[in-house]
């Protein structure tokens, strides 16, 4: 990976089209029987012990067959093309529970799980169960909309498909840096603009939020190292509270341009979803989104994922400031006290079931 201070275009395996790798299987590591067979055996043991979500930890739930396996899948997020998709897991021979029991698992192996809401949960439910509008303030985890280009507020995002829509619902990857070459390519004079920091709408994604905004670069390029920190539409309602100064001409030249260049023809790598499928992604390397879907009249074509969000040490130099957890940490996510944490759901059995008394 070789990549310079000055605005120059930025090389490395993280620099990729879509169009190209969707002519490879390179991204998909495929979990051979032995590998299958400890995850399923740990995880049984796992939903057996009960463990607290906030404090449990991998020295807990040593692996050995899966253990060079999830090595990969670190490496391949961090210095690699930052993404990898899993497959293998029998999930016609499990419920929701092992499903989940499996997926903290191997997250426990890459990284430390964080907090996704106000109530503290550790595991996020990806589901279409929401008539409200993602435009209308509808959660994006609880919509069946399209959703645009964006980073998470973590290290590490993991999606894993219990159950795919009847149609639609394609999760859709970009490389930043390849949407940042083309950006220096084509409006040199806009490139720096993404180095300076940029307002974000902080209480529309925490409504308990101590500000309204926060401030993060776009791009974090430093000690030789790129990252990309996107989400218009954050950036876009950041500007709608007092004290925040608009957009400039420039700077909305700037945004439109990179939505132009993720959604121009070969950029994205689209990913049909299918039970059992796991996605990993690192934040700073590639953007993500997800095309509207239509659940069907049954269960199984009723679209579920789980999410988590990892900590990770990634070995990663950032500029100060650069993105950010929007989530507060209000009992902290290995709790002194897990018992003044009540909101959350920290055992795996009602963790691994959509929660009906938040959220639209």
């Amino acid at each position: 990976m070789t990549i310079t201070t000055t605005l120059e275009p930025v090389t490395g395996p993280f620099v990729w089209r879509g169009d190209e790798l969707s002519r490879t299987d390179d991204w998909i590591f495929r979990l051979g029987p032995d590998q299958v067979a400890e995850l399923e055996e740990v995880g049984r043991r796992f939903i057996a012990d009960d463990p607290d979500l906030r404090t449990v930890n991998a020295a807990q739930y040593p692996l050995t067959a899966a253990s060079d396996a999830i090595r990969r899948f670190g490496a391949d997020m961090d210095s690699g093309r930052g993404f990898v998709l899993i497959r293998g897991l029998r999930m016609e021979e499990y419920d929701d529970t092992l499903a989940a029991a499996i997926f903290y698992l191997i997250g426990l192996h890459l990284g430390e799980p964080i907090r996704q809401n106000e109530l503290g949960d550790l595991i996020d439910h990806i589901v279409g169960v929401s008539d409200k509008a993602y435009e209308e303030g509808g959660l994006p985890s609880r919509t069946r909309d399209k959703l645009p280009y964006h980073s998470d507020s973590s290290d590490a995002v993991a999606l894993m498909c219990l159950r795919p829509p009847a149609s639609g619902g394609l999760s859709s990857l970009v490389s930043g840096a390849t949407v940042f070459n083309e950006l220096l390519a084509r409006r040199p004079d806009l490139a720096p603009l993404l180095l300076e920091p940029w307002h974000y709408d902080w209480r529309r994604q925490d409504p308990d939020a101590p500000a309204d905004t926060y401030t993060s670069p776009i791009v974090s390029w430093t000690q030789g190292c790129f990252s990309m920190y996107a989400g218009a539409d954050m950036i876009e309602s950041a500007h709608r509270y007092p004290g925040v100064p608009p957009l400039t001409g420039p700077q909305r030249e700037a945004l439109a341009l990179i939505e132009e260049i993720t959604y121009s023809d070969g950029v994205a790598l689209d990913m049909d979803f299918q039970p059992g499928d796991i996605q990993w992604l690192l934040n700073y390397a590639a953007l993500h989104s997800r095309t509207e879907f239509v659940n069907g009249a049954d269960f199984a074509h009723t679209r579920h994922l789980l999410r988590l969000w990892l900590r990770r040490d990634v070995g990663r130099p950032l500029v100060e400031n650069f993105g950010k957890h929007v989530v507060v940490d209000r009992s902290s996510t290995r709790a002194e006290d897990p018992a003044r944490d009540t909101q959350g759901h920290f055992h795996i059995r009602e963790a691994a079931a959509v929660r009906t008394d938040w959220g639209d």
